[in-house]
């Protein structure tokens, strides 16, 4: 650990949600990158308990798309944008081998900040072959530069309380003022109780912090609108016990201009 995190703003979050009745439909679309897939591959499953949103992954849930099988997300984003049906314009275009828009989706800015702070408690999975994660990347709607991501954790299930670990950084995809610059951080608590990560960035600057405390420090960050999305993936084929879950307590975020 780095030291201690910076305090949150003194002001009140420009978002706020602890699902009290499922995820907000004014700040979340509930499915993962939908333009690049069909509607019913990308819904996310999800049920609600009195501690906050359990993300699913079900027994019965299809492949994101038939060219990643096996693969299955339930997630959860900030806003939507794609080009046309065959284009290549669309937010997250992670893949280098010919993403094309399935399913065009309209732009939609419900939370798109290019800088702030975001806090988010989670549990995550203990189930085998799934990933619990949380990135900020580029919504692209402007220019196809604005492509970057700010991992803020990717965190591999394991069925005890030890050795759990994450990946946090920044991803340059395909902005090339950017570094990809990623690091696997041990996590000196069980990842699968609650605990919280954040994420501040702007001006140059990305701090990533879990609990409180400061786990990387990249002297980079996106200026530009950002979706957040959190995503529970099973990677891998079809095992164990369904559903296969992890929990998503509560999101805070602020906003603010780039200096």
């Amino acid at each position: 650990m780095l030291g201690p995190l910076p305090a949150a703003p003194a002001t009140p979050p420009d978002i706020e949600d602890r699902f009290a009745d499922g995820p907000d439909p004014r700040l979340w679309i509930d499915s993962y990158l939908p333009h690049w897939t069909t509607p019913e591959r990308a819904r996310a499953r999800y049920s609600r308990r009195s501690e906050g949103l359990v993300l699913h992954i079900d027994a019965d849930q299809p492949d994101w798309r038939t060219a990643d099988a096996p693969l299955r997300v339930s997630n959860l984003q900030t806003g939507s944008f794609s080009g046309p049906l065959g284009s290549t314009r669309g937010t997250h275009r992670h893949r280098p081998d010919g993403l094309t828009v399935q399913t065009p989706t309209p732009l939609q800015l419900l939370w798109a900040p290019a800088a702030g702070r975001v806090d988010i408690e989670v549990s995550a999975s203990r189930d085998p072959d799934c990933m619990l994660a949380a990135w900020l990347v580029g919504t692209e709607h402007r220019d196809p530069r604005e492509s970057g991501e700010v991992c803020i954790f990717e965190i591999d299930a394991r069925e005890s309380g030890d050795g759990w670990t994450a990946r946090t950084g920044i991803k340059a995809h395909h902005d090339e003022r950017l570094t990809t610059r990623m690091t696997q951080v041990s996590l000196p608590f069980d990842a699968g109780t609650p605990h919280v990560w954040t994420a501040i960035w702007g001006n140059d600057e990305t701090i990533i912090g879990c609990n409180g405390e400061i786990v990387q420090r990249v002297p980079q960050a996106p200026d530009y609108p950002l979706f957040l999305l959190i995503d529970l993936f099973e990677i891998g084929a079809p095992r164990g016990t369904y559903p296969k879950t992890a929990m998503l307590h509560s999101v805070r975020g602020w906003g603010r201009t780039v200096a």
